[in-house]
């Protein structure tokens, strides 16, 4: 048995993925909300762990799986992660790559594509949706740091310097540092205008 642990912030979505992956009789699926991903990702220990890369709260997840800061050893590194994306955030699939996923699924493919994605990442092998390729590719062009990134996301979701320094085991002054170098490399105004320029774009 393949056991699956689909991490979702809408309920519904994830009921109805958990139910799909539940037909396949040799997945053995759990599900969870972002308040406990991170105890359920470590106690269940499961062969693969699938992330929706537009749910808010993944952008954190694939930061503790990437290891954080500290040196500490990600999940990444001992769960095999697949994500589901799309081709127009390459911002997103540029944090999962870093983060070590190994699958990578189109959201607008068919339900069979998740499911041999995800057996062909519980082997240990990579699985990309050639449909992602394009926003693989606009992810090399971008000209922000995987750091800047999560300083961005994190204030486009509202959080203050003070919640992005806790949350990324930062101190103030380095975020604001993140902040306003991101705010210069993409031509903004201030943050805010960064946040419109980082979403427009499909970085954030």
């Amino acid at each position: 048995m393949t056991k699956v642990l689909v991490l979702h912030s809408v309920g519904l979505l994830r009921s109805a993925l958990t139910a799909l992956l539940k037909s396949e009789e040799s997945f053995d699926v759990f599900a969870s909300g972002w308040r406990t991903a991170q105890r359920q990702a470590e106690s269940l220990r499961p062969d693969v762990c699938v992330v929706d890369l537009d749910c808010p709260g993944s952008a954190t997840f694939l930061e503790d799986a990437q290891g954080g800061t500290g040196g500490r050893a990600g999940l990444g590194s001992r769960i095999a992660l697949l994500v589901l994306a799309s081709a127009g955030r390459p911002g997103a699939l540029r944090k999962a790559f870093e983060a070590r996923a190994l699958g990578y699924v189109d959201k607008d493919g068919s339900p069979l594509r998740l499911v041999q994605a995800i057996r062909k990442v519980a082997q240990g092998e990579r699985f990309v949706d050639e449909s992602l390729a394009f926003g693989f590719l606009e992810a090399t062009r971008m000209p922000l740091t995987a750091r800047e990134l999560s300083v961005l996301a994190r204030a486009a979701e509202g959080e203050s310097i003070a919640e992005i320094a806790r949350g990324l085991h930062l101190s103030n002054g380095t975020v604001r540092n993140y902040m306003a170098s991101a705010t210069r490399k993409v031509g903004a105004r201030n943050r805010i205008d960064a946040i419109r320029i980082s979403q427009g774009a499909g970085w954030v």
